[in-house]
């Protein structure tokens, strides 16, 4: 039995790696086929993960719900969904709208493609600049005294816009970004949902692979790789990259663990952090991140790491 988290003041139970379903949906990665999608979440479950995050405009077409649906709908008691509204395609390009009868429409599609009658944790994806924190606050409360979201989260706000849908509508959880070189919640957000019994679910725990430790320095990215207009992968950067890798390709082969592992592993045990979500698009990506639920990092290896990430400096993301 893996260890469970509690998200937020809800009794619900989370194992604290979540298996992230983007890449799934086939929108910015590669080589992403139905049938390695569909055996990557059963591998998932079969590792002992019980957390599965998606979203509406995971896929043009809800591929990701629909995935999961399929995948894992005869254990659907079994698992706890967590999905978003307030972000849609047009075509090609992602739409921001939380106005609350879109966030109610949304849920409402996104249950019918996920076969069920109510999701775990229902997220506002990010903030509407058109739209009051406060309105969509309004069409969440909604749906939590309707049943069909047990529990409620943000994604991608700032200190003042928690605050403000807080006063409205309980939060559960908080999505942001956060990694070892990537920790900007740290000042303001991290303390306030420690303060605020708010769950912490970190996205790109692994820096959109870079921290996965298995892009060699002379790797040359696909031209449809999503990840080449991020600065991080480039030049200067790549190099000083490289180097903080170095330091932990060292301690994972002292600890017989992959890079991948240790990373997760530090995430999950950061103060305030309740779980990190693990994109993944094959079955082995998967298994190789459940198993940072097997082990922990000693304090000494977590200070190595430490000195390593001042060491390496503030990046360019």
């Amino acid at each position: 039995m893996k260890p469970l988290r509690n998200i937020g003041n809800t009794d619900i139970q989370i194992t604290p790696i979540a298996m992230g379903c983007w890449p799934i949906s086939g929108v910015t990665s590669v080589d992403v086929t139905e049938q390695a999608s569909l055996a990557t979440l059963n591998a998932a479950f079969e590792s002992g993960i019980n957390f599965f995050d998606t979203a509406y405009c995971y896929g043009y077409e809800g591929e990701s719900e629909r995935l999961i649906a399929q995948a894992l709908g005869d254990r659907r008691d079994q698992i706890v969904i967590a999905t978003k509204g307030g972000i849609h395609w047009q075509g090609t390009k992602q739409v921001r709208d939380a106005s609350p009868a879109r966030i109610r429409q949304e849920c409402d599609e996104s249950l019918q493609r996920l076969n069920t009658d109510r999701v775990e944790l229902y997220y506002l994806h990010g903030p509407d600049p058109e739209i009051p924190v406060s309105e969509s606050a309004g069409a969440f409360q909604e749906l939590l005294a309707s049943g069909k979201i047990l529990s409620v989260g943000v994604s991608n706000f700032t200190l003042e816009q928690l605050q403000e849908f807080a006063r409205v509508c309980p939060i559960s959880a908080y999505q942001p970004r956060y990694n070892m070189l990537q920790r900007d919640i740290e000042k303001d957000r991290l303390p306030w949902c420690i303060k605020n019994n708010v769950s912490v679910m970190a996205y790109w725990p692994l820096m959109k692979g870079l921290l996965a430790g298995k892009l060699s320095r002379d790797h040359q990215f696909a031209p449809e790789d999503g990840r080449q207009k991020y600065p991080m992968f480039h030049g200067e950067e790549w190099e000083k990259n490289q180097d903080f890798l170095d330091v932990l390709r060292t301690l994972a082969n002292e600890m017989n663990r992959t890079v991948a592992q240790i990373v997760v592993r530090w995430t999950i045990q950061q103060p305030g952090i309740t779980c990190a979500l693990c994109g993944a698009k094959r079955p082995e990506q998967i298994r190789e991140n459940a198993e940072a639920l097997e082990f922990e990092l000693s304090d000494s290896q977590i200070e190595a790491i430490n000195r390593a990430i001042v060491q390496r400096g503030t990046i360019i993301s």
